[in-house]
């Protein structure tokens, strides 16, 4: 069986990466990765190297199609990847394609897919995200998939709310769960020779991507969360790590690049790869910002967590998650009651740490 697995960004090579571990270990299924989206894109940091250097070679690289971040621009991408993807589909035989989340470039990827007639399975269906254009185009990847593998079971319930069926529709849990069940997560000591931080002393891990259907708001959104940041640098280090290739991502990136400047508390890194990620996130004080990452790798620990804004608004919340509006004395409130409140323990909705094999059995069941 040949089966293509599709990552566009950082965001879904890591999570993948278990389930691409397991289909190369079966000898039945022929794996074949493709890159793109901002992979080979050098302004989010040449994230193709974290593929290289996990020993998985690509068998396509495709060129990055993001001229500008604007509305246009991404408009723009969008056709160019659907265009990219209409020739490897015409030259690609595959069996199975393998497509997680909901960025514009994955959805560009499957449409391409669509008038070939090759079935997809998609991973992380039935989600949502209000805050961001991502929830429309997940509900529609979620369509034009065969088979579907969800993160938990109310999202597979969704999923089934939105096909109309419960063929083929999977809780599987989610592959960050594998990610850190098996990794050996790095200490202190390991990441302050990475990434030039000591976790020793208390520090907040940062996520803070646009609010795609909100960017009219940017520059007030913006003001507001540095301004709470600065508030909070005589207590706190900070490890940022940078937004993705959104809607006025090279925007945000460009004032981030400006506040760390001036800002010797906090220090930013382009990607910091699921290993290291993953070991900061254990051993940080807390989480600010919108990533999905303080949902579902999160509840692992679990780590505290205060999501800001809209862009998360619909997934599962669980106890160690405090929600706040962009606003710097929220922030701040929610600060004080995170550095002062025992995290609730609670059972993770997210699996147990199996799903690399439970997605490999449903694509092989396709054989």
């Amino acid at each position: 069986m040949r089966v293509t697995v599709l990552t566009s960004s950082r965001a879904d090579f890591g999570i993948q990466l278990p389930l691409l571990r397991v289909l190369e270990s079966d000898p039945a299924i022929t794996v074949g990765l493709i890159a793109f989206g901002s992979h080979a894109d050098p302004r989010f940091g040449n994230t193709i190297d974290e593929i290289t250097s996990s020993g998985i070679k690509p068998s396509i690289v495709l060129p990055p199609m993001l001229a500008n971040d604007d509305h246009s621009g991404i408009a723009t991408a969008m056709g160019r990847t659907m265009e990219q993807f209409a020739s490897v589909w015409r030259d690609q035989r595959t069996d199975m394609i393998v497509a997680l989340g909901d960025r514009y470039e994955m959805f560009a990827a499957v449409s391409a897919a669509l008038p070939f007639g090759i079935p997809v399975t998609h991973l992380h269906g039935g989600e949502t995200t209000l805050g961001a254009i991502d929830n429309a185009l997940r509900h529609s990847i979620t369509h034009m998939a065969r088979s579907h593998c969800t993160a938990a079971e109310p999202y597979r319930q969704r999923v089934v709310q939105l096909t109309g069926s419960a063929l083929h529709v999977h809780d599987t849990g989610a592959l960050s769960i594998d990610n850190l069940r098996s990794m050996d997560l790095l200490g202190i000591d390991a990441i302050r020779e990475r990434i030039g931080v000591d976790l020793s002393t208390p520090t907040v891990l940062i996520t803070f991507h646009p609010e795609t259907f909100a960017t009219g708001q940017r520059e007030a959104h913006w003001e507001a969360f540095t301004m709470a940041l600065r508030h909070i640098g005589d207590r706190y280090r900070m490890v940022v790590t940078m937004p993705n290739a959104d809607t006025h991502g090279l925007w945000l990136r460009e004032r981030w690049n400006a506040f760390l400047a001036g800002a010797p508390f906090a220090t930013g890194v382009d990607s910091l790869g699921a290993l290291v990620y993953l070991s900061c996130m254990k051993h940080c004080a807390f989480m600010l910002g919108n990533s999905s990452s303080g949902y579902v790798e999160a509840s692992y620990f679990p780590k505290p967590v205060i999501d800001v804004g809209e862009r998360q608004t619909g997934r599962l919340v669980t106890p160690n998650i405090t929600r706040c509006p962009i606003d710097t004395q929220a922030i701040l409130d929610a600060v004080s009651v995170v550095g002062t409140r025992a995290v609730p323990t609670f059972m993770s909705p997210y699996g147990d740490g199996h799903a690399a094999s439970r997605i490999a059995a449903v694509i092989k069941s396709f054989a």
